[in-house]
């Protein structure tokens, strides 16, 4: 198996692994304990919260840890809205997010706020008029994740924070796609607050963080003894915190450095030199993740093409159901042409994805679409 889909979820990095091994077996303590057992695990949980701040250079009590990216959006949108519904209901987002933000701000509609959904260009960027249009004295928070899942398009993340401030309007970014692969620097970027998840970033599943800005107030998503500083109670997962933090400070080592691009645009050159026309990049050409490629094959259904190479783990955005193939939703929102949805595949690699692998892949997917040029689209 040559595993390139790392967007979806990453191994457990082998640092990391050891990290956890004595909150495993050791060190099983209750950080709110005083006794020596506690101490440790609470001296550990305030490490990992410290290096998961240094990794996006923010103070360490401006991290809440949550169970994941999911709990980390449905904190930062519901917190917010709740919080400063007296001062207004509008909130923003757009309509390529991920569901843990699509499904949170319909679910806010249904209780009475307004939501506003962002089109995206071709390439699957928001444009800052678009936003700039939509604000008013009643939006209270934008949302708009820092790049996508699927084509890896970045957003202009501090032109659309800028404006929302200008409007008094605070900025959420769900940033589980991009941590550890580009920076994110929270003063750079401009937000008040940024989500994280654990296993995207080479630590385990079941934990994330959630950053929020000094003097942002939110209410709590999970009310209970006061952990967190009160903003999430329930007893801390020291084991998930300690490889969360041990992950970020790998993460803050690595990122920058030009092997990951180097080898996607490997791929996707020798994609393209076999192929000529008969594959189209989608997203951006050159602000889009160092790891993530999403091309469509002409002709092809992406599902039927992966489905023949079984060797090969990768994705795409379309689902089947009954014999009925649905085009993903953001490919969908850029515009682009259902055959050119359907015919999508998303390869996205990762730390250990090597020169050979990626050679592999290029060459088995040349010769298969090749020795079919044009085959009937299935729907």
């Amino acid at each position: 198996m040559i595993y390139l889909d790392y967007n979806a979820t990453t191994p457990i990095d082998s640092a990391v692994r050891q990290a956890m091994l004595p909150f495993i077996s050791s060190y099983y303590g209750n950080p709110s304990s005083d006794h020596i057992q506690g101490r440790i695990a609470r001296e550990a949980v305030e490490k990992a919260r410290g290096q998961v701040a240094g990794l996006l250079q923010a103070q360490p009590d401006e991290i809440c840890f949550t169970s994941g990216g999911s709990e980390a959006n449905n904190a930062a949108i519901k917190g917010v809205a709740w919080h400063d519904r007296a001062r207004g209901r509008r909130i923003i987002t757009s309509a390529i997010e991920h569901p843990s933000v699509l499904q949170v701000c319909a679910w806010l509609e249904q209780q009475g706020f307004d939501i506003v959904r962002l089109p995206v260009d071709t390439t699957g960027r928001v444009c800052p008029d678009d936003l700039e249009a939509a604000m008013t004295d009643q939006t209270i928070l934008v949302s708009i994740m820092h790049a996508n899942n699927e084509v890896g398009t970045i957003q202009p993340i501090r032109q659309l924070a800028a404006i929302s401030h200008r409007f008094g309007a605070l900025f959420h970014t769900d940033a589980a796609q991009s941590v550890g692969k580009i920076p994110t620097d929270v003063g750079e970027l401009g937000v008040d607050l940024l989500s994280v998840a654990g296993h995207k970033l080479y630590a385990p599943k079941g934990i994330g963080a959630l950053f929020i800005r000094r003097g942002i107030g939110i209410e709590p998503l999970i009310h209970g003894a006061g952990h967190e500083r009160g903003l999430r109670a329930g007893t801390e997962n020291v084991i998930g915190d300690v490889a969360l933090g041990e992950a970020c400070a790998i993460a803050a080592r690595q990122v920058g450095n030009p092997a990951l691009a180097n080898l996607t645009a490997s791929l996707w050159g020798q994609l393209k030199d076999g192929l000529a026309d008969q594959v189209m990049l989608n997203g951006h050409s050159t602000e889009r993740l160092p790891n993530t490629l999403n091309v469509s094959f002409s002709g092809w259904n992406g599902q039927e093409l992966l489905s023949r190479m079984p060797e090969i783990a990768a994705s795409t955005g379309s689902a089947c159901h009954a014999g009925e193939t649905t085009v993903s939703p953001v490919l969908q929102a850029m515009g682009l042409p259902v055959a050119r949805s359907r015919g999508a595949v998303r390869f996205s690699l990762g730390r250990m994805t090597s020169p050979e692998e990626v050679d592999q892949v290029a060459a088995r997917v040349v010769s298969l679409v090749r020795a079919r040029p044009t085959p009937a689209a299935r729907p």
